[in-house]
C-alpha cells in the first residue's frame, strides 16, 4: 500500500468518501531514450511527450445501503465486475485490480468505478501506466488522500513490478503523472528526476502539426518484450553501447527541441529506432517497417517506434509540416490497414476533480 496504512481517512459520509470524484490522465509517444529507464540498464535518459487521447476515470459512491462493493465497468469493452473492498482478489483484469489493491480502500467502502479510452490496449503508448495513475488519483481523492505526482507515479509503478511480478521501466507513469514534454534522469533505479521540457507557444504548435501516430494494429505484452531483451544482454547491461546510444539520444531530442530544430530532432528519432533494431531484432517488426517506408514517401523528417516495440504497437512519425501531405500519408496508411490515432499534445498530467 502506498502509506503502509490500512486505511484512508475518508470524509464523514457514514464512512463513504466524496460523491463523486474524475481523473484523467495522458498516455505518452516518442519515447527517445526508452529502456534505459529499467533495472537491468540501471540509470537512464528518456525524452518523452505526453499526449491525448487520455484515460478516464469516474469514482463515486454506489448507494447500495450496508452492501460493501467495489464495482468496476469497463466502458470500452461493455464489462462489469465486482470486487470486495479489504479482500481483494486478483481475476481477469490484474491492472485494474492490483491498482485498488495498492491504494488500500477501506474495507466499508461501496463505490462504482467506470473506466474508459480511446487509447487502444498493448499500442505502446503507456496506456496501463496512465490507467493505473488515473485510477490510483482518483481512489486517492475519493478516500480524502492527495498525492503528489511522483507518489502516484512511483505507486502505478508498483503496480506492475511489485503487485504483478512484470518488467516495467518508469518513465510511462511519470509522463502520464507529469505530462507536457519530459527530460528523465534515472541516476539509479527506480529513482528518478522528471525536467519539464517548456518550449514557446509556436514551437509547441508546430510539433502538435506535425506529430502523428500510427497503430499497426497488432497489441503487445511490454513485459514479454522485456524479457526477449534482457536475454539477449551480458552481465553489464548498464554499459552496453546501445543503451549509452540511447541516453545519449534522449538528450539530443531534449536540445534538438528546444532549439525548435525539427529536422535533428527526426534525425534522432530514426537513430532511437535503428538502435532498437540493433537492441533485438524482434523490436522492429516487418508491419514498423512497412509503416516507416509509407511515413518516408510522404515526406516524414522521422520515425519512432514507440515504448518495448515488438510485433504490436504504434509508431510515432514527425512529417516535415505539410499537413496537406500528412493527411494523404494518413490516409494511405489507413487503406493499409494501418490505424492513425488522433493526438493533441497533453500541456497537465493527471487531473483530478
Amino acid at each position: 500500500m502506498i502509506t503502509g496504512q490500512k486505511n484512508y481517512p475518508v470524509d464523514d459520509h457514514n464512512g463513504q468518501g466524496r460523491a463523486r470524484v474524475n481523473a484523467v490522465a495522458p498516455i505518452r509517444i516518442c519515447d527517445i531514450g526508452g529502456w534505459t529507464d529499467t533495472w537491468f540498464a540501471k540509470r537512464g535518459c528518456i525524452f518523452n511527450i505526453a499526449v491525448y487521447p487520455y484515460v478516464e476515470v469516474q469514482v463515486s459512491r454506489n448507494g447500495q445501503g450496508d452492501q460493501r462493493t467495489i464495482a468496476i465497468k469497463l466502458e470500452n469493452y461493455d464489462k462489469s465486475y465486482t470486487l470486495t473492498p479489504g479482500i481483494i482478489t486478483y481475476g481477469s483484469h490484474p491492472l485494474i485490480d492490483a491498482a485498488i489493491d495498492i491504494v488500500g480502500l477501506p474495507s466499508e467502502c461501496s463505490i462504482d468505478v467506470n473506466i474508459f479510452s480511446y487509447a487502444p490496449p498493448g499500442a505502446s503508448t503507456g496506456t496501463s501506466a496512465a490507467l493505473t495513475v488515473a485510477l490510483i488519483a482518483a481512489l486517492t481523492t475519493w478516500a480524502g488522500r492527495h498525492l503528489t505526482s511522483y507518489e502516484i507515479a512511483s505507486a502505478a509503478h508498483s503496480v506492475e513490478t511489485e503487485k504483478l511480478g512484470l518488467q516495467c521501466g518508469i518513465q510511462d507513469q511519470m509522463s502520464s503523472a507529469y505530462g507536457g514534454i519530459n527530460f528523465i534522469q534515472m541516476d539509479h533505479f527506480p529513482h528518478a528526476s522528471v525536467s519539464q521540457v517548456h518550449v514557446p507557444n509556436p514551437i509547441w504548435w508546430e510539433l502538435e502539426n506535425r506529430l502523428a501516430l500510427v497503430y499497426i494494429g497488432s497489441p503487445h505484452t511490454s513485459s514479454d518484450i522485456h524479457k526477449k531483451v534482457i536475454a539477449s544482454l551480458g552481465d553489464d547491461a548498464e554499459s552496453d553501447p546501445r543503451f549509452e546510444g540511447l541516453r545519449t539520444a534522449a538528450a539530443e531530442a531534449k536540445d534538438a527541441l528546444l532549439s525548435g530544430d525539427f529536422d535533428r530532432l527526426g534525425k534522432v528519432m530514426d537513430e532511437n529506432t535503428d538502435i532498437q533494431r540493433r537492441l533485438h531484432g524482434d523490436l522492429v517488426c516487418p508491419k514498423f517497417e512497412q509503416a516507416i517506408e509509407t511515413a518516408r514517401k510522404f515526406g516524414a523528417v522521422g520515425c519512432k517506434v514507440n515504448g518495448a516495440g515488438g510485433d504490436g504497437g504504434s509508431l510515432t512519425i514527425l512529417g516535415n509540416g505539410d499537413t496537406s501531405l500528412k493527411r494523404r500519408m494518413l490516409d494511405v496508411m489507413a487503406s493499409e490497414q494501418l490505424h492513425p490515432i488522433p493526438i493533441y499534445l497533453s500541456r497537465y498530467g493527471v487531473r483530478v476533480w
